[in-house]
């Protein structure tokens, strides 16, 4: 499941994203930055988009600019916000980014804030239940049903 032991090219995403915030941060409009790596090796930015009635997601971003540059998969993502004394912290992906993420790849490993303490873990472990459409499933699932026995 999750791991604490970071390596140099963790700490690298993650000050690659801590850059990025500390460059562009807007409390309302540039809340977190994200960087995400590649299969290349390449590491590339994302950005929050906020405004008055919609928000786009920094690791969306970094996703977009991946994709664009034809990363065929993504190895390894961070995102960082702002704490209370101006400093920026890994934070955990939001629900949409973890479905968004876990569609490109099952084994990309995310930098998570563990209580307090910084840990890394697979998408499909972070989510292992993704939304899907019946349809899109390799099973079919049977209706629930109480066993005979219990009440």
């Amino acid at each position: 499941m999750i791991s604490f032991e970071l390596d140099a090219s963790d700490v690298e995403l993650y000050e690659a994203a801590r850059r990025m915030l500390l460059t562009a941060h807007h409390s309302e409009n540039h809340r977190v930055a994200a960087a995400m790596r590649g299969e290349s090796g390449a590491i590339y930015l994302g950005l929050h988009i906020g405004a008055k009635r919609l928000n786009v997601c920094a690791e969306s971003s970094a996703l977009a600019n991946a994709r664009m540059a034809q990363e065929s998969s993504i190895h390894s993502v961070v995102a960082v916000s702002m704490d209370g004394h101006g400093e920026p912290q890994v934070t955990n992906p939001c629900g949409l980014c973890r479905e968004l993420l876990r569609s490109y790849g099952t084994e990309t490993s995310v930098l998570v804030d563990a209580e307090g303490e910084v840990g890394k873990i697979r998408i499909k472990d972070l989510l292992p239940f993704p939304w899907m459409r019946a349809a899109e499933t390799e099973w079919d699932t049977l209706p629930p049903r109480v066993e005979a026995g219990t009440a």
